[in-house]
Parts: structure tokens; sequence; C-alpha cells
């Protein structure tokens, strides 16, 4: 659909598990997005806009810091993209057309290789779900340039569910879409606090951090992988 001029793509959910796959002493594996298998760093977004704006871009940090409501609102598909630019220039001056505030917005992604790696060499029967606090922008860019990482089964996406982690709605959302009980998801994620969300309804979990050994981890919650020694 288009908004004020920006193309957003209408994302559809992926591919389907088969049927015959959804069956009892399977383990699903539920995953994080950004700073799991994608790094992010908005840093790059604040430099970029401060050359549209009157601010610095130490400055957009601090009042984009203090904007928690807005950002939950657009992740969580409360207001649309043209609310949410309309903010950023009503609140920050930028003297930019929409379509390049998006652009910029996005353009702060980068693959993380290893863990990608890792979880396409689970067995292709394992049921996987992405799960992420995510907008239509920024997903719908990622989609488009690191294809990588669309590989999940099912994607349990905040601004499609209407609430976000650690809200545990969309955990029991991502177990449903699983096909398994929460008891047999394993959830990955690199916030401590989406970690407690997902124990407290059944989940196994690893909390991600930079020299998390994904796949030794993975083997000891009962994951199995192709024949190819990752270890």
């Amino acid at each position: 659909m288009m908004v004020s001029g920006i193309n957003i793509k209408v994302i559809d959910q992926g591919d389907k598990f088969p049927k015959n796959i959804m069956n009892k002493g399977r383990t699903a594996v539920i995953s994080d997005l950004g700073k799991v298998l994608i790094h992010f760093d908005n840093t790059i977004f604040f430099k970029k806009l401060a050359d549209f704006s009157p601010y610095s871009a130490l400055e957009i940090s601090t009042w984009a810091g203090k904007q928690r409501k807005l950002f939950a609102d657009f992740d969580c598909g409360r207001i649309d993209p043209e609310g949410f630019f309309q903010a950023f220039q009503k609140q920050l001056r930028i003297s930019l057309q929409p379509e390049i505030f998006f652009s910029i917005y996005s353009d702060i992604f980068s693959l993380n290789h290893g863990p990608v790696a890792v979880m396409k060499r689970l067995l292709p029967d394992t049921p996987l779900v992405m799960l992420s606090n995510t907008d239509p922008v920024r997903f719908g860019f990622i989609r488009s340039h690191f294809p990588e990482v669309m590989f999940f089964h099912e994607y349990v996406l905040s601004y499609e569910e209407g609430c976000m982690k650690p809200d545990p709605r969309i955990y029991h959302r991502a177990a449903r879409l699983s096909g398994l009980p929460a008891e047999a998801c394993v959830f990955i994620d690199d916030r401590l606090e989406n970690i407690k969300a997902a124990e407290k309804i059944g989940m196994k979990t690893i909390l991600f951090c930079s020299d998390t050994e994904l796949f030794a981890q993975l083997k000891q919650q009962g994951l199995r992988f192709r024949s190819e020694d990752l270890s």
C-alpha cells in the first residue's frame, strides 16, 4: 500500500508447517530477530537524520530515548508510518520527504552470520518461528535486503499482533503457531526481560549475547542438526 508516497509492502506469513511434523517429541525454536540474527545500530539513523534537522545527532538520540510510547505504538501497529514520520517532523523540524526519512530510518542493519548459519543447520522438520518487536517499515526493509533470515515457517510480528514482548500474549501466539506446547519451545532473545517472560509461560530459553555458543546451547536443549558438524 502507499502512505504519502511510501511504498509499504504487506508481509505474508511465510511457509506453513507441514502437518506431519506437528507431533509429540519435537522441539520448536522461537527466535528474536534484532541483535540475534541481525545487528542494528540506531546511532547510524540519528547521525544521518541530523543532516536534515537543526538538532545534533546526540540531541536526536536523547529525544528518541524518551519516546518509548511513540516507538511502542509504531511497533504495535497503533500508528501508521505517516503518523510516525509526522511525530519526527514536528518535534525535530526535519526537512526531508517521507521516503528519504524511512530510507535513513531503515538502513541500520547488518547480518549476524554465525547464528544464521547455526539455525539453518537445524533439521528441516524443526518448527521455526520468528518472534520480533518490529514495525512494518523496518521489517519490510529486512525482508527485501536480508533474505538470508527469511527461513522461518512462521513470523510473529508485533505490528501485526498488536502487542509486543514481554507481553505474554505474543509468546502464547508464537507457541500456538509452532504447533507445540510452550514447554516444547526454546526461545532465543538478547533481552533478559523478554527471556523471563518466556520462562513464565514454560518455555526453555537462551539469553543471547556476542559470545553465546548457540550451537552448543541448542544441542543441550535437545535440538538436532544436519550431519554437518558445527562444533
